[in-house]
């Protein structure tokens, strides 16, 4: 018997479980019903709800992850590179990075059923002619953000992608488009949103100043090829919205008692009770914590995701990290001391990792939960229900990204300034003299702003599509990331993931013809 794909309706989406009937009898997850285009508000309220539920369900347990793994930030830990030889080739990029990669499956076909869900929506409230600023118009800009930011994503991952357009879907059909015709539906629905979301929304809705932010985004991401990269566009939309959010202490992003910050401009909403927990420490805290202590103790785990040694490391040492930069222990934890004891590794010899053992080296700190330590008064007792918001979309990215659209203008002096502006908050609000970046040429800037990219949002699910649109992605994940380098297999074609053998399996148009390049 096959494992298939079996349709579940949830909150009005449709989603997927594991099933054992002939997966050929399936539908390809990137159809569309057209008996379900929506045009009564209530409905398509309905049906939003569960796109965001879903959509960020995306960022919970090791999903969450994937798009993590195999950068020059983040790597995977070194049992479970050992352990599960097929999830260890998105660090090695070795034979096992194939189409057949289930995790790789599994994020194509868990954006899917939203993008096509938002489809319908698009479709329906665009039968008739829309009000600015009524009901319609909101839900209209929401799913089309929605839609936007998912094909944004596959776009960045795999490159060119069916296009889903309700009303063009006897032409467009279920086939891979051009990049260019791509991009231009990625910014035609981001320019939707930005025109029709509100400006003020629920927590974990989006607004305009995400909507704004996201298209600034794809102006400076679309592929060159496309024509479509416009770093001038690009730092007109940052303008738009950066002025509507400010910069608080780097410590409160990441602290529970403070969501929803005046900075965040999109966050995923999660709470330590299950179902709304995220699950992330349980995947990347320590496993030799988690022997040593139990579940209770916030900071266990099982290694999942781990620092790169660049990416925890000091400067001088060959990592990113200068002197007196505060971010650093917000974002990696280096002591792993709990309540007065400190963890070995006596507990893990079994695992017979020789030099590789790094269950005590730097971990990803931002998304440790205290409220799940056995030492707190609810008595969770569980890392598994942590349940931190998530940062998705905050003003100081909006600042950098901005700052790198100036620079590639011909404006490096102006960049320069507002690079300090985040620089300034990391060194707690004034920035020493030598801190501060002077002037340096286009090229170095490119340099340097990938680095303090690392150092701001390290860990929260952006390096990979810096990498890729920056044309870095091979270079730098084989000189930092540890097991890519010991592989020496990346190469170009490793820029992108494989298109899913299932995918080719259920869709007609696409087949293996249509692989991305040097994958099988």
């Amino acid at each position: 018997m096959k494992s298939t794909i079996k349709w579940t309706l949830v909150a009005g989406i449709a989603m997927f479980s594991a099933s054992c009937s002939n997966f050929l009898d399936e539908k390809s997850l990137t159809r569309l019903d057209e008996s379900q285009v929506y045009s009564d508000v209530n409905l398509v309220e309905t049906s939003l709800k569960g796109i965001y539920a879903n959509w960020k369900g995306i960022r919970t347990d090791e999903q969450g992850l994937i798009p993590m793994m195999g950068t020059d930030e983040t790597q995977q830990g070194a049992l479970q590179m050992k352990s599960d030889a097929s999830k260890g080739g998105l660090d090695r990029f070795d034979g096992n990075l194939n189409s057949s990669q289930g995790h790789i499956t599994n994020q194509w076909n868990i954006r899917w059923p939203m993008v096509n869900e938002a489809a319908k929506i698009v479709k329906g409230l665009s039968v008739n002619p829309i009000e600015p600023g009524s009901r319609e118009a909101k839900l209209l800009g929401e799913a089309s953000f929605v839609r936007g930011f998912l094909d944004f994503q596959l776009a960045m991952y795999w490159g060119e992608i069916p296009i889903r357009d309700a009303d063009r879907e006897a032409e467009l059909g279920f086939r891979r488009q051009p990049l260019k015709d791509v991009w231009a539906f990625i910014i035609a629905d981001l320019q939707r949103a930005a025109d029709n979301c509100p400006k003020t929304n629920d927590p974990g809705r989006a607004t305009s100043g995400a909507a704004w932010m996201m298209l600034g985004k794809a102006y400076m991401s679309a592929p060159v090829s496309t024509g479509l990269r416009d770093f001038t566009k690009a730092a007109a939309c940052f303008e738009k919205m950066m002025g509507d959010y400010s910069l608080v202490p780097y410590k409160n992003l990441f602290d529970y008692a403070t969501p929803n910050t005046a900075e965040a401009v999109l966050e995923f909403q999660f709470s330590p009770i299950y179902p709304n927990n995220n699950k992330i420490q349980f995947q990347i805290g320590s496993r030799a914590v988690q022997a040593f202590f139990g579940d209770g103790c916030y900071y266990s785990g099982y290694d999942k995701l781990v620092p790169t040694q660049y990416a925890y490391s000091s400067v001088d040492s060959g990592g990113v990290w200068e002197p007196g930069d505060q971010r650093r222990f917000e974002a990696i934890r280096y002591d792993f001391t709990y309540y007065g004891e400190v963890p070995n590794l006596d507990p893990l010899k079994w695992e017979d990792l020789g030099n590789d053992y790094d269950e005590l080296l730097p971990h990803v700190k931002k998304y440790e939960d205290f409220r799940t330590d056995k030492h707190t008064e609810n008595k969770i007792n569980n890392m598994w229900n942590s349940g931190k918001n998530i940062p998705v979309l905050r003003l100081a990215d909006a600042k950098l990204s901005y700052a790198e659209c100036l620079n590639e203008m011909n404006r490096g002096a102006e960049a320069i300034i507002v690079v300090n502006e985040v620089r300034a908050r990391a060194w707690g609000g004034v920035l020493p003299e030598e801190r501060k970046w002077k002037a340096m040429s286009q090229d170095a800037f490119r340099t340097a702003i990938l680095d303090e990219r690392m150092r701001e949002l390290f860990a929260e699910d952006w390096r990979r599509i810096d990498l890729i649109r920056t044309g870095k992605y091979v270079e730098l994940v084989k000189a930092r990331n540890k097991w890519t380098k010991q592989s020496g297999t990346i190469q170009a074609f490793n820029t992108l993931f494989p298109i899913p053998d299932t995918e080719m399996k259920l869709n007609g148009d696409i087949t293996p013809a249509d692989q991305n390049p040097g994958y099988r």
